[in-house]
């Protein structure tokens, strides 16, 4: 890093201009390049100074090709420097592109470059926006995200392919509940584009939809006097979208119907409603009516879209890795980051509906103490301050269950609700009660596992007699007393919240969930307690036909027959006989590209229950498989294929990973994914494989653990560099897979860290869990890197919030032989009377090594000694990391003769300890001597017997008024000091007014 800091400084000050017709102030671009990107803290993260470092050196590269030179002579020079290869053309490109970030009088030339020299329709800029988007928008200084909008806009306006991608993705930045300045700048920007590029928009039926469903829900937020002109902006937007292309927007599925009667009340909105309830074939002649609408479930991408990644990383953190019992802090955190204000509160019905369809976690999460989805809800329901937003809350919770069908709907998406219900009955009876109100008055199906809660007497009779009158048919009916039981008992609802299985797209069979009476107690009065509990679902697959209408009539004869073949195929050999047809098809000179996406529409949609479940079987077999030739003069033409199709189906990415793992076919053949991954729109093979790991650790664990070998084994730059994919397989994997992983390493399948990088990956693993931080340390152990590669970690660990670390460390030291760099590390950590890892340590060397520590503490003491103590004090004040000082040494020692003082242990009787003490006592301040006056006695008693002579000539007078100490008054001493040898002078002399000055810095930090 410091090597590529140089060289970034050198680049800097060689620069003289941009390009020629630049002005001066263009300058500042290269100078203080990061802050004019990013607005970063003094401690960025590795992707920060990444993205910063490269940008830097690529304007540095641009500049370099034009300096001095006319802007005809400029364009010549970039362009000639492009067509020398791949590199040189993303480096120019993202060059220019940092300029136009930075450098807004100059933006229209850059992209005017910009558009001449890229020779891949924009892909390079298209990925870097994707990804500064997705993780750096927050912290892009406000002049960059003005340009960034402003570069999307011309990027529509020129009709690059993939826009419609990036502007979605910009739309997701727009928060909901936020009417901030920055909120509603990008909210009108965005709507502007889609406004003046309305044919353009009218291209793309995602678009259509994401835009329909992000500002209907905007609106709700822009009501106020000052917002109508902008509101009026959205509502004719979404009135001229919805009329002119309904059937787009159909798309959206039920959460359309929701959100058009939340803001039904406006006269245009109004309007469309009635049309929506009575007049349904205005809209459009294939649609039926209201009830078609209602039966079609909202993808989740639609449910995702109104949250913001930061939003969707916190909630996705607190569902996936927060302890049940230790949730107020992060939700605390939440609430003021974005929950805070009163416009904010119908954020929650958004927040709501995507823990329900979105966050569906596996069974080993279900079954942990993970922080349950229920409880988030609940507390989004009791924190909220509106009447409205709280009516819309529920709304949200209840609606799936509304139209719920077991063919099509996932389970998980109306367990939230029922356990809400189940888990506040008895602390919050209020929350119950008003949600059990709410379903009475939206009406019910699917309601008859709520039995139990309906008769249940903590209700107020008032709401019973409601439940009673309008559900009669799933309550119970008055029964006498038999058998000890009273009218009066309690009914006690101990549920398990996390028996519902994880079913993703609708596995539920016609047993409904049911309360089973297996356990029976008595209770103190004599009286049985009956406990319910629900019965695991029967996991039984119900197949729903693929629905292929809307984008099989879009291809033309040859191949719409072929997909209805493939449609109507019922076994392997069947569909593989056509598949292998269509791929023929798609290989033919005169297939039409356009026609590419549609069709890989199709096949997602056929081939879908191929996803489901698990993918490694259990007896892992190989099959015959085809080849795949590289070389085939079709390999682009299916690469593009394969890229659509990862579009639709997100996980054929590691389902590509495992045929190249598990295939005698495709042996060797591992860097065809890199080949798939930047033929895909993300373009980039680091972040395609960590997104396909992430899919894979969420559906297959095993799965992961059978890919890791291969994974680290191809692509090392890709996985070695940071520790983002084995905290992806810490986090999940069991101790009987880790063992399975330290075997891979110890046999030499698995190579997971390597010298370079373990350091700051072990650093990184500092803020995982705790399983996840023992696994990685047995993982790192499992190698055989030497431990003074990652000794410096040392510096970084505290003893209350890196025990893992700590207690990992400390056994492998145990087993070292203490090296000069090892013992330094150790003694560099504060003095904590609660922290014994250094003594600990100190102490055990000291038994099995002494005669090697006792070198290396009498190096590092007279190293420190001799050290000027204003040069010391600097450092140990301007840097984060600790400092080795004197003081320390000191401290450490005497807890260390304290830990031995009722041993039999004579490592503070070895030569090389009493002489280093020797030395530090001659030149060290009053205030250090009577500190450490006990442990400075030790070289006295040393010195004792003066009768032999010295070793040498210049021991012999430093010896002498040390060994009288005692004896000797202190101006005595001073006079004895100030006599003392010319050998000592140079060390005596210069330290005078120091020790004075250091003495009494330690005298007002003295603990003791």
């Amino acid at each position: 890093m410091d090597e590529t800091r140089a060289h970034a400084h050198a680049q800097r000050s060689s620069y003289t201009c941009q390009y020629s017709t630049f002005s001066d102030t263009t300058l500042v671009v290269i100078l203080p390049f990061k802050k004019k990107i990013y607005g970063l803290t003094s401690t960025p993260d590795g992707l920060d100074m990444f993205i910063q470092y490269r940008l830097e050196r690529c304007v540095g590269i641009v500049t370099s090709l034009t300096n001095g030179l006319s802007e005809r002579e400029a364009n010549d020079a970039i362009t000639a420097n492009v067509c020398k290869g791949p590199q040189q053309h993303e480096e120019v490109c993202l060059g220019l592109f940092a300029l136009l970030l930075t450098e807004p009088p100059q933006a229209q030339r850059c992209y005017r470059d910009l558009t001449l020299v890229n020779r891949d329709g924009m892909n390079v800029i298209l990925i870097k926006i994707n990804q500064i988007l997705m993780e750096k928008f927050l912290k892009l200084q406000d002049v960059c995200r003005t340009q960034l909008v402003w570069l999307v806009r011309e990027l529509v306006k020129s009709g690059v392919i993939g826009a419609d991608g990036v502007l979605m993705t910009l739309m997701k930045q727009i928060a909901g509940g936020d009417i901030t300045s920055k909120n509603l700048w990008l909210a009108e920007n965005v709507l502007d584009i889609l406004l003046d590029q309305r044919e353009w928009v009218l291209k793309s039926g995602m678009l259509i939809a994401m835009s329909v469903y992000t500002y209907l829900r905007l609106i709700v937020d822009h009501g106020t006097p000052a917002l109508l002109v902008l509101r009026q902006k959205e509502v004719d937007l979404c009135i001229g979208l919805l009329r002119e292309k309904f059937m787009e927007c159909f798309i959206i599925g039920r959460d359309l119907v929701r959100l058009l009667q939340i803001v039904a009340r406006i006269p245009e909105m109004e309007l469309l409603w009635k049309d929506l309830l009575h007049n349904p074939q205005a809209l459009s002649p294939q649609f039926t009516g209201l009830l078609q609408l209602l039966t079609a479930r909202t993808s989740r991408k639609f449910l995702a879209c109104r949250l913001t990644p930061d939003m969707e990383t916190k909630l996705l953190f607190m569902t996936s890795r927060v302890r049940f019992g230790q949730q107020k802090r992060y939700q605390d955190w939440f609430q003021r980051q974005y929950l805070s204000t009163a416009e904010s509160q119908s954020l929650r019905c958004d927040l709501i509906r995507y823990i329900c369809g979105v966050v569906h976690p596996s069974n080993e999460v279900l079954s942990s103490d993970i922080l349950p989805r229920w409880a988030i809800i609940g507390w989004l329901l009791t924190t909220c301050t509106s009447n409205v937003a709280a009516s819309n809350a529920k709304l949200a919770l209840f609606y799936d269950w509304l139209f719920f069908s077991p063919e099509k709907d996932s389970i998980m998406n109306i367990e939230p609700a029922i356990l809400v219900m189940h888990h506040s009955m008895k602390p919050h009876p209020a929350i119950t009660a008003t949600l059990l109100d709410f379903m009475c008055r939206v009406s019910g199906e699917s309601l008859s596992h709520l039995a139990p809660l309906f008769d249940n007497p903590k209700l107020d009779r008032e709401l019973r007699s409601m439940l009673r009158e309008r559900f009669a048919e799933f309550c119970s009916s008055p029964s006498p007393p038999t058998e000890g039981r009273d009218e009066g008992e309690s009914v006690s609802l101990e549920m398990d919240n996390h028996v519902l299985l994880d079913k993703e797209d609708g596995c539920y069979d016609n047993t409904e969930a049911a309360f089973s009476d297996d356990e029976e107690e008595v209770n103190n009065k004599g009286n049985k307690k009956r406990e319910f509990r629900f019965h695991p679902i029967k996991e039984a697959v119900i197949e729903e036909p693929a629905d292929i209408t809307p984008y099989v009539d879009q291809l033309d004869d040859t191949m719409k027959e072929k997909v209805l073949q493939l449609q109507k195929g019922s076994d392997t050999e069947a569909h593989c006989e056509v598949m292998q047809e269509i791929v023929d098809l798609v290989l033919e000179e005169d297939f039409d590209s356009e026609q590419m996406s549609t069709l890989a529409s199709c096949l997602a949609e056929l081939f879908k229950g191929h996803f489901r479940g698990d993918v490694l079987p259990d007896d892992i077999t190989e099959e015959n498989l085809c080849q795949m030739q590289e070389d085939n003069s079709g390999f682009s033409v299916l690469l593009e294929m394969l890229a659509e199709l990862y579009q639709k189906q997100p996980k054929i990415g590691y389902h590509l990973l495992y045929y190249l793992r598990a295939s005698k076919a495709a042996m060797g053949k591992m860097s065809l994914y890199e080949s798939f991954a930047q033929a895909t729109a993300l373009g980039d093979l680091h972040t395609c494989l960590m997104m396909d790991m992430k899919a894979c650790q969420e559906d297959d664990i095993r799965l992961l653990c059978y890919l890791t070998p291969s994974i680290y084994t191809e692509f090392p730059d890709e996985t070695l560099r940071s520790g983002e994919l084995l905290n992806m397989i810490v986090a999940v994997i069991d101790s009987t897979q880790l063992q399975e992983l330290m075997c891979h390493v110890m046999i030499g399948n698995l190579v997971m860290f390597r010298k370079d990088s373990v350091l700051n990956i072990l650093i990184q693993s500092l803020e995982w869990e705790t399983f996840e931080q023992y696994s990685a340390w047995q993982l790192f152990l499992a190698h055989s890197i030497p431990l003074e590669t990652i000794i410096p970690i040392l510096q970084h660990l505290k003893y209350k919030e890196h025990p893992e670390a700590l207690s990992c460390l400390l056994l492998q030291l145990r087993r070292e032989k203490p090296s000069g760099e090892m013992v330094k590390m150790v003694l560099s950590r504060p003095c904590h009377p609660e922290d014994q890892f250094t003594t600990s340590i100190l102490r055990h060397w000291a038994a099995k090594h002494d005669d090697v520590l006792g070198e290396h503490i009498k190096a590092l003491l007279i190293k420190n000694n001799n050290m000027p103590r204003k040069r010391q004090s600097l450092r140990s004040s301007s840097s984060k990391l600790a400092q080795l000082t004197l003081e320390q040494i000191l401290e450490h020692m005497d807890n260390l003769r304290l830990n031995l003082s009722n041993t039999k242990n004579s490592f503070f009787t070895q030569t090389p300890i009493l002489q280093a003490l020797q030395h530090v006592q001659a030149s060290c301040d009053e205030a250090h001597k009577m500190r450490f006056s006990d442990l400075f006695s030790l070289a006295e008693e040393y010195e004792e017997p003066s009768s032999k002579p010295p070793k040498s000539r210049r021991k012999a007078p430093a010896s002498s008024p040390r060994s009288r100490k005692g004896t000797v008054t202190p101006v005595s001493n001073e006079e004895e000091s100030a006599s003392s040898s010319a050998s000592e002078e140079e060390d005596s002399k210069p330290k005078a007014p120091k020790r004075k000055r250091k003495g009494s810095s330690a005298v007002a930090s003295d603990s003791d």
